[in-house]
């Protein structure tokens, strides 16, 4: 059985990160978030896909799995439970119905890594989506 991981970089470098993905054996991020670029130095999309292509991990940016600005705004605030609404919602959107279904393809034939900012999954919605995912593929979830 294939396991999919989730991944936040909040308190962790690019150098960090990437040595995690590694060692769990990774060979794709899925960048889960609205919005791919980052204050955080070395995390915003095209860097981060170079950088991590240096070192074999394929990358792939899934905008359509991002967090709506409602939900981001909610969950800077601390309401996750109200984040957790208006992702949900958002996941019945046709745009966003594919991009799970491209996620859970590439979940199939290797092991992938959903990517966001916070350092807990269970306030994140990258979380949801691996639920989402781990429902239809019946994966064992690990985050990293």
């Amino acid at each position: 059985m294939n396991r999919l991981a989730t991944i936040g970089y909040e308190t962790d470098t690019q150098g960090g990160m990437i040595g995690r993905l590694k060692a769990a054996d990774v060979q794709m991020v899925v960048d889960v978030r609205a919005v791919a670029s980052s204050r955080k130095a070395g995390f915003s999309k095209t860097l981060l896909g170079n950088s991590l292509k240096a070192e074999g991990i394929d990358y792939a940016h899934l905008r359509p799995l991002g967090t709506p600005k409602a939900g981001r705004d909610a969950a800077r605030a601390g309401r996750v439970d109200e984040m957790r609404e208006i992702f949900n919602a958002h996941l019945e959107e046709p745009e966003a119905q594919l991009a799970l279904a491209q996620a859970i393809d590439l979940a199939k034939g290797r092991r992938i890594a959903l990517l966001c900012y916070e350092d807990d999954a269970n306030c994140c919605h990258r979380q949801i989506v691996a639920d989402r995912i781990r429902e239809r593929l019946k994966c064992e979830v690990v985050d990293l």
